[in-house]
């Protein structure tokens, strides 16, 4: 059964005040509503991933570890789900299908996993096939080390691009001065595999003594969200800053995206983390938002069904709970606006098959945006 919510959005006009752009406090006016948000799925805690099936099912992911099938209106739970380490940030997290899902039946996940020597946990990627209701041929196609302890920062989203090469994300796993300007170290760190988790013959640090050469970019925070521009093709990412300085970043082969050396943003104690924002060698974020809005999931709108918005990046914030709209002209954030506006943290936004924006909220569930 749908319900449907009347929600208000706002305007936000951006000003840019440093070779980054810079988000902007003000708020106008409300606009005029256009949309409804219909209740698909419900009696969700935590749908951190959902992919659309051929057959109008959505799979989605609770952090949890439980794996959900929604169909003819039901919900059902999947049969042996990977083992997760549920702590934390980490649990069972993005779900994507492969670009030839109806011939081959891939589908990649990606989750907190216990497995290996170390005490706790660390990101992997793995790939299952789906049959009566349970996962079946199960493959790991990555798993970075070392285990940890620790909660936070595990990424992680997934993303094919129009070559079918499989990108990834892993956090920093909270040891900044470490991993994410190693290279020969996991955490922080945008991946690239084949889809059989082989690692292309191309990747930048291939020849790299002693370099984890799955890596494709370096010297990110958490990125919690990736998606490709329609356009041109080139992977789009956001990743958390710690207090300020999230960031919006067009991931480029073999780059540095400079944390923790630089960055917009500061300690949550208010001190300094260092007192650069740029240096040569290191990639300029397209768009950094502070104060934070602590980005989750993100998707460029290319329906009809939204007219108004084709060509916008809707982005979820799970600090301020409301879904943002950014319209980009001549490659910079021209305008925002506020979505959803208070309904929830917004963990997950992807763009369906037909065209419509699906949204998922934190301890609600699974919205469609519905034009009116």
């Amino acid at each position: 059964m749908q319900k449907s919510l009347l929600l208000p959005y706002f305007f936000v006009v951006l000003l840019s005040t440093s070779c980054a752009q810079n988000s902007d406090k003000g708020i106008n006016i409300p606009k005029t509503l256009d949309f409804t948000a219909d209740l698909v799925v419900g009696d969700l805690q935590n749908p951190w991933g959902m992919v659309f099936l051929p057959n109008n099912a959505i799979l989605i992911s609770e952090k949890t570890g439980k794996l959900i099938l929604f169909s003819s209106g039901k919900t059902t739970e999947i049969e042996n789900p990977p083992e997760v380490y549920n702590r934390g940030q980490g649990g069972l997290m993005d779900i994507e299908l492969h670009p030839n899902y109806v011939e081959n039946g891939w589908i990649y996940f990606s989750h907190a996993s216990p497995e290996g020597n170390d005490k706790g946990g660390n990101t992997a990627i793995m790939r299952a096939r789906l049959k009566n209701n349970r996962l079946i041929d199960q493959e790991v196609l990555y798993k970075a080390t070392p285990n940890s302890t620790r909660g936070q920062h595990f990424g992680s989203r997934i993303e094919f691009d129009n070559d079918g090469f499989l990108y990834f994300s892993i956090g920093e796993r909270g040891n900044r001065d470490v991993n994410p300007q190693d290279i020969t170290r996991d955490g922080g760190k945008i991946y690239r595999l084949h889809d059989d988790g082989n690692i292309p013959k191309d990747n930048p640090f291939m020849n790299e003594k002693g370099a984890k050469t799955a890596i494709y970019s370096y010297g990110h925070r958490n990125p919690q969200g990736l998606t490709l521009h329609p356009e041109t093709g080139v992977l789009w990412e956001h990743e958390h800053g710690p207090r300020g300085g999230d960031e919006i970043n067009i991931i480029q082969k073999g780059k540095n995206y400079g944390w923790p050396i630089v960055t917009y943003g500061v300690n949550y104690s208010g001190t300094k983390i260092t007192n650069d924002t740029s240096k040569p060698g290191m990639e300029q974020p397209f768009y950094q938002w502070t104060p934070s809005i602590a980005p989750s999931g993100m998707t460029f709108v290319t329906s009809d069904k939204y007219p108004k918005w084709k060509g916008s990046l809707l982005v979820g914030s799970l600090a301020f709970q409301y879904l943002e709209r950014l319209e980009i002209k001549d490659n910079k954030v021209v305008y925002r606006e506020k979505l959803l506006d208070g309904l929830g943290r917004v963990r997950n936004v992807r763009k369906a098959p037909d065209g419509y924006i699906y949204v998922a909220i934190e301890g609600k569930g699974i919205y469609k945006l519905t034009p009116k």
